[in-house]
């Protein structure tokens, strides 16, 4: 199998190709609802953003300091990416914006990316706890700031850089936890000119405000985050092999493989290679290892923190108990994914206890009851991980939607079903 596109790759190639002079071709973009919001956010933006008949992406920008403002609100859907990411680009654009999202989203607070972004001069009016919908009123003269993260956040830190494009002067962002770094990597790509400094208080990473970026092509690597649910079908399976081609592997991605691996996995790499600044590589996974609980230290959560459901169903089976820290962040995403994750397990015969920032699960050995129905809230990866779970359940495992999965994974049941599983509609 080919996994889609990387998420977290495909909304910044529309970013910031948007945000460059010339035509930008993107190939293997996911074309899931979460980008295809950014995409015609981009456009109300004023770039031009167009999918060929072969399936590649044309973006032609308006340059660093071009957007103007939209004529409709933009919508988000259910994607925080884009809408955490665009807060950074309307910050420092000189008009006044509006944003909202689906129901889901509506409900998830901006606070951690308003308060960075408050520093350059811009202005946000909310709804109460700062959520969506909200108005954006961009500064016309955004002023250079350095930002200390609070709690280790990839999303965060993107803002903020973004914001520094159109800001004269250097915009440092400090880090204490590292944090994937796919922003980095493709403003450099496009021509920005960022430094990496240690300091005392971490990681400082400082980006040259009002670049000219310049048109780049982009190849999106496969998603590890997507990636991972076949991976872990085919850790929990008896027997069989599976290949998945394509896959980033960028090391702050790579949580979750290492883990799997610790808990004695058979996952190898072939294939190394860069595209685009990027570490790409094909995984084979081979099924009938016997899984082992671990403890999960909280510093390896920036690396896997989207891939905390799935490895909670490989948990499930291993033999053993598996202790996970430093999920505090589950609680904010696209549903409180914590108590999403205990619910499920606990209605198909997992013990479970839940942690103000930690999830133990009491593994089964691979005997999991199953039978249970899994309030997904909307979560696209509460959904995918807990239809895997039922591949290895004694018992077939009910999830009430997946009309969500869409957003990140278009084709899921599909490409399952083709491996082997067995994914269909509920009897009603």
């Amino acid at each position: 199998m080919r996994p889609p596109g990387d998420k977290s790759i495909s909304h910044r190639a529309l970013m910031l190709g948007a945000l460059a002079v010339g035509e930008t071709r993107v190939s293997g973009l996911l074309e899931g609802e979460d980008v295809l919001r950014t995409a015609n956010a981009m456009r109300l933006l004023g770039a031009t953003v167009k999918r060929d008949e072969s399936g590649l992406w044309r973006i032609n920008g308006v340059g660093v300091g071009g957007f103007g403002e939209p004529a409709d609100i933009i919508d988000v859907g259910n994607s925080g990416t884009s809408a955490r990411l665009l807060s950074g680009l309307l910050a420092t654009s000189g008009f006044v914006s509006f944003m909202t999202g689906d129901a889901s989203l509506r409900r998830r607070p901006m606070r951690r990316v308003i308060e960075p972004l408050n520093q350059f001069g811009a202005q946000f009016l909310t709804r109460d706890g700062m959520r969506l919908p909200m108005a954006v009123i961009g500064t016309n003269s955004p002023v250079p700031i350095r930002y200390v993260t609070p709690v280790p956040s990839a999303q965060v830190k993107s803002a903020v850089l973004l914001a520094g494009l159109n800001t004269m002067g250097e915009t440092t962002l400090v880090e204490r936890e590292a944090t994937r770094d796919h922003s980095e990597i493709m403003l450099a790509h496009f021509g920005a000119t960022l430094r990496h400094e240690q300091s005392d208080e971490g990681l400082a990473i400082t980006i040259v405000g009002q670049p000219d970026l310049v048109a780049r092509d982009i190849e999106v690597p496969g998603d590890p985050s997507s990636a991972a649910f076949a991976v872990v079908a085919a850790c929990i399976a008896s027997e069989g092999e599976v290949l998945v081609k394509h896959v980033g592997v960028n090391p702050s991605r790579t949580g979750l493989y290492t883990t799997l691996r610790e808990m004695g996995a058979a996952i190898s790499w072939r294939n190394e290679r860069l595209v685009g600044g990027e570490k790409v590589a094909d995984l084979v996974v081979t099924s009938g290892a016997k899984l082992k609980g671990v403890e999960v230290p909280a510093a390896r959560a920036p690396s896997m923190i989207d891939e905390y459901p799935i490895l909670a169903v490989a948990a499930a089976h291993a033999q053993g108990t598996t202790i996970m820290r430093g999920l505090a962040e589950l609680k904010v995403k696209e549903s409180d994914r914590l108590a999403a994750i205990a619910a499920g397990l606990s209605a198909n015969g997992v013990k479970v206890e839940v942690g103000a920032d930690s999830l133990t699960v009491h593994g089964t050995g691979g005997r999991i009851e199953g039978g249970g129905t899994v309030q997904t809230h909307l979560d696209h990866r509460i959904a995918m991980s807990f239809l895997v779970m039922g591949m290895g359940a004694r018992q077939p495992v009910t999830v009430d939607d997946i009309e969500m999965v869409d957003t990140s994974f278009p084709g899921f049941v599909a490409l399952m079903n083709g491996l082997g599983a067995r994914i269909a509609p509920a009897a009603s």
